[in-house]
């Protein structure tokens, strides 16, 4: 990878290294053999499993009461550790349940390397699915980035035993799931990778690498490639900046016939100070290295769709810059011409990621996509309004987003539709140009959204905003303290499942 000279980059520094501790671990089926710990599912009804030694009784007296995401872990010498996971009533047992439960055992048994997950059964859950969502669920929260600490004391997954009984296809479902948290995984490595580590140009690089590795294609385009094609809304917000953008085409061509052409547009500004209109130096600015979540989760998914056999043509564009104040910083005031020609006032400089979208909104609808799914960090309001566990999403397509929202009940990360209520487009307009960039004081999250919809027209679109579920604070079920990757799998999921009308 090439890199900027004035960077002081650690010579065995690793862009994604979560990549190469899923790679390294071991998923097994079967009985388990030199298992460390053993994860036994107990339901909060029926018998407990003789394999956990004790009774539900005593179970309680521990304060185990089987509810779902409840952990105990009881250590024995020379022995495998038993972990008691709760998995709630028999009949009210889903994947997430099960994903959760399978994380609730490996953050049980965190110091251990080798970790086996068996179940009794998995109630009115498939058995396929069943082990598709434990390995799901144990990959994920096993998780940790640490590649710039010295003194860590993370333990990574090196074995993974699942337990398949009943299963039809057992291994497709562990490569299903191994795909699928690797679409994550990189998600999240990009995102907590410090800015300073990690630049636009350093985005192209890793891209190309990740083609020619999980195949699909990828186009660079520099800054003098985004003058030419009139990418103006990219270029104004890098103007403060001494990087370089880049715009990021990636391309996947399924085998055989294409059941249609869907398009991803991913925000991915590297670092948000909020130009001249600079944020405040409080938690949220230090969040802002993962200004480009929407960018490193469509790169994620990029990685999962040769081995998860979408069946769509996928093409997606990252927008990727750092938004930065210095003397040559685009100003409030300043009209930029997009992509296409629309002109659009600058109100505020923080509201960025709209900006660098609107050109590739354009370009994928020049490319003919059938549909476009666009995913971004882009309003405070979205935090505001659903909180940090549910990302909204808004469209122009009512099928687009029921898409979406079914490939949000089967990773289990959740969104909730809100109306792209158009009588709002009004604080949009410009006295000097063809659009604002910021709209009124209130549903900050729907003006973004039309200010979107200006550039998609009539294709069908649908819009997730993932500024409130980009990191979790603490660790989470399977959601990793720092960068959730939250979008890839949904995004995933959303291609897979792809038809054009």
């Amino acid at each position: 990878m090439t890199r900027s000279p004035n960077k002081l980059i650690p010579a065995d520094f690793r862009t994604v290294p979560g990549l190469d501790a899923l790679e390294a671990t071991s998923v097994q089926l079967g009985a388990p053999t030199d298992a460390e710990a053993i994860g036994i599912g107990i339901h909060t009804d029926g018998e407990v499993p003789d394999a956990v030694g004790f009774s539900r009784e005593q179970l309680a007296e521990a304060g185990f009461t089987g509810e779902a995401g409840s952990t105990l872990l009881l250590a024995r010498a020379g022995a495998a550790d038993i972990v008691a996971v709760g998995l709630g009533a028999r009949d009210e047992v889903t994947p997430a349940v099960l994903r959760d439960a399978a994380a609730g055992v490996v953050r049980a048994a965190a110091r251990r390397s080798k970790v086996a997950i068996q179940l009794a059964a998995s109630g009115p859950v498939a058995p396929d699915d069943a082990v598709r969502a434990l390995v799901e669920g144990a990959l994920l929260a096993r998780y940790r980035y640490t590649e710039l600490s010295n003194v860590s004391k993370h333990v990574e997954l090196s074995a993974l035993t699942i337990d398949a009984a009943g299963a039809a296809d057992a291994a497709a479902a562990v490569e299903s799931a191994i795909v699928a948290a690797r679409a994550t995984i990189v998600a999240r490595d990009l995102a907590n990778t410090p800015p300073g580590h990690l630049t636009a140009a350093d985005m192209g690089d890793i891209a190309v690498d990740l083609g020619a590795r999980f195949g699909f294609d990828v186009e660079l385009f520099d800054k003098q490639a985004l003058i030419d094609l009139g990418c103006g809304g990219l270029l104004g917000v890098n103007q403060g900046s001494v990087e370089e953008p880049r715009m990021i085409k990636l391309s996947y061509t399924p085998t055989g016939e294409a059941s249609g052409h869907l398009g991803l547009v991913g925000k991915g500004i590297m670092y948000d100070s909020g130009g001249i209109s600079l944020k405040p130096s409080d938690p949220m600015h230090l969040l802002m290295k993962m200004d480009m979540g929407g960018a490193a989760a469509v790169l994620g998914a990029f990685t999962a769709l040769r081995d998860a056999g979408a069946g769509a043509k996928v093409t997606g564009w990252l927008m990727c810059t750092d938004n930065m104040p210095s003397g040559t910083s685009y100003k409030l005031g300043d009209v930029l011409t997009a992509r296409g020609g629309t002109t659009i006032e600058v109100k505020n400089t923080d509201a960025e990621g709209r900006l660098v979208m609107s050109d590739a909104l354009v370009l994928a609808n020049e490319d003919g996509v059938d549909a476009i799914i666009d995913i971004a960090t882009l309003t405070g309001a979205a935090l505001v309004a659903l909180g940090p566990a549910t990302a909204p999403v808004l469209g122009n397509d009512q099928s687009t987003i029921d898409l979406v929202r079914a490939a949000s009940a089967a990773t289990d990360e959740p969104v909730w539709q809100l109306p792209l209520e158009k009588k709002y487009r009004k604080q949009l307009d410009s006295d000097i140009a063809d659009i604002a960039n910021l709209g009124g004081p209130y549903a900050g999250a729907t003006t973004a959204a039309l200010f979107l919809a200006h550039f998609v027209g009539t294709t069908p679109w649908a819009h997730l905003d993932i500024a409130g579920t980009m990191q979790t604070e603490k660790d989470d079920s399977w959601r990793t303290a720092g960068a959730t990757g939250f979008g890839a799998r949904i995004l995933l999921e959303s291609a897979r499942s792809f038809t054009a009308r």
